[in-house]
């Protein structure tokens, strides 16, 4: 009887302590776990609470003739600030959506050389601060998971005031994927409207309004413009730059990370891409990919350039010329 009680014990005492080692180990994780998360929710809050560039640090006076204008969001809750630029008798309007971090004025000063480069071309100039920036109302930033919103305002707001009978939408950085998730939510001519929710099929135009688009610095991905800045900028960010952009899209009603290189691929619209030989935030390699499946399908219709000693969206500051030649053989050759 004595060895069956030992026999006994010595079989119960190995599983209680696996059971106790196991109940260590499944804490320990959910402790991870639960500290992944407060770091992963912290750093999309300081992301998207951050406050940009709030003054138009450039004189009025140096402007070429413009109307002040303030339009709504489509989410109807957040005013935005503009500039209108008007020309006579125009081809068409050029929307800029400038970067994360930025305002309307992208380039600063210099940005005026580019507005009067596209007026003299014949072309209106729509600027505007999106949400959190500028002199535009909202408290937090998206890096396009909100402000494709703003952009969809925008064409409205175009529409209103404008003769053009449509518009070239003008992306730089996040300004890329703003305007990409724009088109992505507008329904083609042929789309089955059911499908969209009803303030969408409520809109006077549709994605054949958008004509054409310049993109500078796009990446393949939506979340690609997140990824880089949590793993610089945060603590654990090589971490939780894989939780942080999800936090982000769920903070904003977006469920998913949308494909923008596809995107670019399908649509048939003339696009101009330009981005910087030594980008390293979204990747020149991965960039070039694009281009090529982009040459592949429309070859006809797509303008791109690579600028040297450039990195991510420093084209234009690293060569203006050649940045606005390109521009400019590409309007030409669509719109002109």
């Amino acid at each position: 009887m004595g060895r069956g009680l030992t026999k006994h014990q010595g079989t119960r005492i190995p599983v209680q302590k696996i059971i106790v080692r196991s109940a260590l180990i499944f804490s320990v994780m959910a402790v991870l776990v639960a500290f992944v998360i407060i770091v992963t929710a912290n750093t999309a809050n300081s992301m998207m609470s951050t406050k940009t560039v709030t003054k138009i640090s450039i004189p009025s006076n140096i402007l070429p003739p413009y109307l002040p204008t303030s339009f709504t969001s489509f989410d109807n809750q957040t005013n935005l600030s503009a500039w209108f630029f008007k020309v006579n008798n125009p081809k068409s309007t050029i929307i800029l959506v400038h970067n994360t971090g930025s305002n309307r004025l992208q380039f600063d000063v210099e940005t005026v050389d580019m507005i009067e480069d596209f007026m003299n071309l014949g072309y209106n100039v729509f600027l505007f601060d999106q949400r959190n920036s500028g002199e535009s109302s909202g408290n937090t930033s998206a890096f396009g998971y909100m402000e494709w919103k703003d952009v969809i305002g925008a064409i409205d707001h175009v529409r209103k005031i404008s003769v053009t009978q449509d518009v070239i939408l003008y992306g730089i950085g996040t300004g890329c994927s703003s305007s990409l998730l724009a088109i992505y939510h507008l329904p083609t001519a042929t789309d089955d409207s059911s499908n969209y929710p009803a303030k969408i099929r409520d809109l006077d135009f549709d994605r054949s309004y958008v004509s054409g688009l310049i993109l500078d610095s796009p990446a393949k991905y939506s979340d690609d413009y997140l990824r880089p800045v949590v793993k610089q900028n945060f603590r654990l960010g090589f971490l939780t730059q894989y939780f942080v952009p999800y936090a982000i899209r769920i903070s904003s009603g977006e469920s998913e990370n949308v494909n923008l290189a596809s995107q670019i691929s399908r649509l048939s619209i003339p696009i101009c891409i330009l981005y910087g030989e030594n980008d390293l935030f979204i990747g020149k390699d991965i960039i070039d990919q694009m281009v090529t499946e982009r040459e592949r399908l429309h070859p006809n219709t797509t303008v791109k350039q690579v600028f040297e000693n450039a990195g991510y969206i420093e084209s234009y500051e690293t060569d203006s010329d050649l940045y606005l030649r390109v521009i400019n053989h590409y309007l030409d050759t669509f719109f002109g």
